[in-house]
């Protein structure tokens, strides 16, 4: 007689019952209490690209670019790190912890006596965003009902640009010479970002654990009760008997408590390694767009058209709104008119109008205003693009390696992502060529072209559709590995 112990199968209705809910009170909550962090990787951005601690510091332009840069590292290393354990240990555990370093690192930036205590906290601070990024658009796609996730996805990473507009407009006042020290005004700036998120922690301690990962992970009682005080919640706010869910909806588990990285390189690269191409043509084509316009605006605008420095905060809101509005308004279209459609046509778009801005700007026929304008109208296809590449890669991997595939995939975006800044401030020079520039601005367009038809092409319907049906977990008892 053998004594082998036999993997215990978990037979449960909890995704269908979760993808079936109305939204709620109890969704805004997920939205504001998780939502908020893109935000506050916006407003960290801006703060750090607007300066003002250089001769604090005694920083030279050089030391400001590795501020720059140490967060960007950090924010790869966070994600690396904290992917793996949010699929380990769990999404609620980690996006409360990730949020703390945050808070904690950059408000003692705001306090460093010289650059080098300057760049460790900036580097701890991107490490807590970076965790943020893996284990909260996993948490949010798990948790939203399906028919909803793909807007509210999208909204949601959409938000980094309220943040960037934030820090541009607090930037007028605390860098503000008149009104505060040199010294004291961007330390102030330092803490916006903390004391927002002390908020976000009060908020966090009410959203639960989501039921899909305690239910894969052999928790499934936990997960029974969460799922009933949500739908709990849900009844007493709407006034209506939820329907039962069929019992053919149901789902049989065979819990795991982590998943080997040897089988999750498999999944990748023998299973889906189609889908792997579309999250990753999707985050580096995205990141090095933005990377390439964003990190250059002031010097495209001072140098060829001569503006003064103190104008370039003023001519950032229009591109930062029209950013924010693609997502929110462009985001319902995910859902209805589909994933594929809406990822071409946004990259698309996005690509024609930069394309025809290049030739414009080349044959000096434009002015800063109609140069931003057209800016404006291309990202904001590109922003609600960018967004739905996050969406992309959290819904088209399994439940148990949701975390860690985000993070790679960001990781290689990022990395990739970083040439651009270096490559176009290169182009730009004294300002005097605009050749150089021009065919840099052709570059990004057809780099987003590129993403947007192998997203077309090997892209995936995943609108409306549960997380389960889009991609079995790889603790399902009856498996299928959807190749591709």
């Amino acid at each position: 007689m053998s004594n082998t112990a036999q993997p215990r199968t978990i037979r449960s209705l909890i995704p269908a019952r979760m993808d079936r809910l109305p939204f709620t009170r109890f969704h805004w909550m997920i939205v504001i209490g998780l939502g908020f962090s893109w935000i506050l990787d916006g407003l960290e951005i801006q703060i750090v690209s607007l300066g003002g601690y250089e001769n604090t510091l005694d920083m030279n332009a050089t030391d400001v670019g590795i501020a720059g840069t140490v967060y960007l590292v950090g924010q790869v290393v966070g994600a690396l790190v904290f992917g793996r354990l949010a699929d380990t240990l769990g999404r609620r555990k980690l996006f409360i912890i990730t949020l703390i370093i945050y808070l904690a690192a950059s408000g003692i930036a705001g306090l460093s006596p010289n650059a080098e205590f300057f760049w460790v906290f900036r580097f701890i601070a991107g490490l807590g965003i970076g965790g943020e990024y893996a284990a909260i658009n996993s948490a949010i796609d798990e948790l939203i009902p399906s028919r909803y996730r793909g807007r509210v996805d999208i909204a949601i990473n959409g938000t980094y640009w309220f943040g960037a507009a934030l820090g541009a407009f607090s930037g007028i006042f605390l860098l503000n010479q008149e009104l505060f020290p040199e010294d004291l005004g961007w330390r102030l700036a330092f803490f916006i970002g903390p004391l927002l998120g002390l908020a976000l922690i009060v908020v966090r301690r009410h959203i639960p654990e989501s039921p899909r990962w305690l239910m894969t992970h052999g928790r499934e009682e936990e997960a029974e009760k969460t799922v009933i005080q949500i739908e709990h919640h849900v009844e007493h706010e709407t006034h209506h008997e939820l329907q039962a869910v069929p019992d053919e909806k149901a789902i049989e588990i065979i819990p795991q408590k982590r998943t080997p990285f040897l089988v999750i390189f498999r999944v990748l690269l023998r299973e889906y390694p189609t889908r792997l191409l579309v999250g990753a043509t999707m985050m580096i084509t995205q990141s090095f767009l933005y990377n390439a316009i964003f990190f250059t605006y002031s010097l495209v605008l001072t140098n060829f058209y001569d503006l003064p420095v103190s104008a370039v905060p003023l001519l950032f809101f229009p591109f930062a709104i029209g950013n924010l509005l693609g997502p929110l308004l462009l985001g319902p279209l995910f859902d209805t008119w589909g994933r594929r459609q809406m990822i071409f046509l946004t990259y698309t778009v996005s690509a024609i109008v930069l394309a025809i801005s290049a030739a414009l700007f080349s044959a000096g026929a434009i002015t800063a205003v109609v140069h931003v304008i057209l800016w404006c109208v291309s990202f904001f296809f590109a922003s609600a693009g960018a967004s739905s590449a996050y969406l992309t890669v959290s819904e088209i991997f399994p439940l148990e390696m949701r975390s860690q595939v985000i993070s790679y995939v960001f990781a290689i975006g990022q990395i990739v992502g970083a040439i651009a800044p270096v490559l176009y401030a290169s182009l730009i020079g004294d300002g005097t060529d605009r050749g150089p520039l021009t065919v840099g601005y052709y570059l990004g367009a057809g780099v987003m072209l590129v993403g947007g038809i192998i997203a077309a092409i090997f892209g995936v319907a995943a609108e409306r559709k549960s997380l389960e049906d889009i991609v079995d977990p790889l603790t399902a008892s009856n498996r299928v590995a959807r190749k591709g």
